[in-house]
């Protein structure tokens, strides 16, 4: 039986990116479930780094992620993974209040927002979306090349991968744990890490740890094509009462979704038709553009603790078992800062944390 320091569960960006913050301090297996790294959530975000997304507790994490992000180390290529685009939250007349709360729940953070009308940034926008508040550092970004960069940085640091590597069972032992994997390798581990996304419960039952009650749940988006083309440098745009956003995409297409959050058990998630229509619907209520052609539609899966925090830490009640879950919508922009906060908390390295960052927050002891 081969032993690790870490064994890591999923080789999301969760995983991926918390892999390569270790690098080589430790011994450590990413394990992922499906025949690819990335499948699920990884693969179907909306890709954008927003520091209003997620909220006020998020935004530490994804203001700390911003520079790695913009100006990443030679070893994850040295070239810049965002694109800036912009955002604007709007509203209609009766949602003043609404932005203003908006903007005082980010005051004092540092993120700049201002009050600006929605017709200065969308043409074509409908009269009734006349307030809105415009945030400029918002970015696209390469998630595919990030998710690489990190799959590549961590191997090069001596990470092994094992993909359709499903965990079986895990079991505790003298010293850590024995898990047995779908491909019928047995492997020990003095740590194991919890980093899989939808499957961040499950996982936990089969070490028998206390689940923290994470749960999926499904996003839709829609590309389609508009007429006229949406301009290529149209920003992230989304409603403030949460129902919809839309961003740009080559070809003056868009990228919506209705922002739907419907609770699921971890599947493959798929589109219902309900959620691509709604999308339609809210859109055609926002601007004049027309719906020349729906040419793509897909589901991902957003999980969230109870509190819609991430939850990274030591599971107070198992030994050895660590979370690195409930990333919600946001596992993305954060992945540079929550990977070395993991990294720091897993080696007992406190240095290697972002020194904005309060490790408490996102502790699994809040449960």
């Amino acid at each position: 039986m081969n032993r690790y320091d870490i064994v890591i569960v999923g080789a999301g960006m969760a995983g991926a990116s918390l892999a390569a913050a270790i690098g080589d301090a430790a011994s450590v297996l990413l394990i992922e479930a499906e025949d690819q790294p990335g499948y699920h959530a990884t693969g179907r975000s909306a890709a954008f780094w927003s520091e209003t997304y997620g909220g006020p507790g998020v935004q530490p994490l994804t203001t700390a992620s911003g520079p790695f992000l913009n100006a990443p180390p030679p070893e994850y290529g040295g070239e810049s993974f965002l694109l800036t685009r912009g955002e604007l939250i709007m509203g209609r007349g009766e949602d003043a209040e609404l932005l203003d709360g908006f903007e005082r729940r980010f005051a004092g953070s540092g993120v700049a927002l201002r009050r600006s009308r929605p017709r200065d940034h969308v043409p074509g926008i409908l009269p009734a979306w006349n307030d809105g508040l415009w945030g400029p550092s918002c970015a696209d970004i390469d998630v595919a090349r990030l998710h690489a960069a990190c799959l590549k940085q961590a191997r090069r640091q001596g990470v092994a991968l094992r993909s359709r590597a499903e965990l079986v069972s895990a079991a505790r032992q003298s010293g850590g744990w024995a898990l047995e994997l779908a491909d019928g390798g047995q492997v020990g581990a003095a740590v194991l890490v919890d980093a899989a996304g939808a499957w961040a419960d499950a996982v936990a039952r089969l070490a028998d740890v206390r689940p923290l009650g994470i749960q999926p749940y499904r996003r839709t988006v829609v590309q389609v094509r508009v007429d006229p083309p949406a301009p290529a440098d149209l920003p992230l745009v989304s409603d403030v009462r949460g129902g919809f956003y839309f961003k740009p995409e080559p070809g003056g297409r868009l990228w919506l979704s209705p922002h739907d959050e419907t609770p699921t058990d971890p599947c493959d998630a798929a589109p219902e038709e309900f959620d691509v229509a709604l999308a339609i619907d809210r859109l055609q209520h926002a601007v004049d553009w027309r719906i020349a052609a729906v040419e793509r539609k897909w589901a991902g899966l957003r999980s969230f603790a109870p509190d819609r925090l991430p939850v990274y830490g030591f599971a107070p009640d198992t030994p050895g078992f660590f979370w690195f879950a409930g990333q919600g919508g946001f596992g993305i922009q954060t992945a540079p800062a929550a990977a070395r906060l993991g990294a720091a908390l897993l080696l007992n390295e406190p240095a290697r944390m972002a020194p904005a960052l309060d490790p408490e927050r996102y502790a699994p002891a809040r449960f």
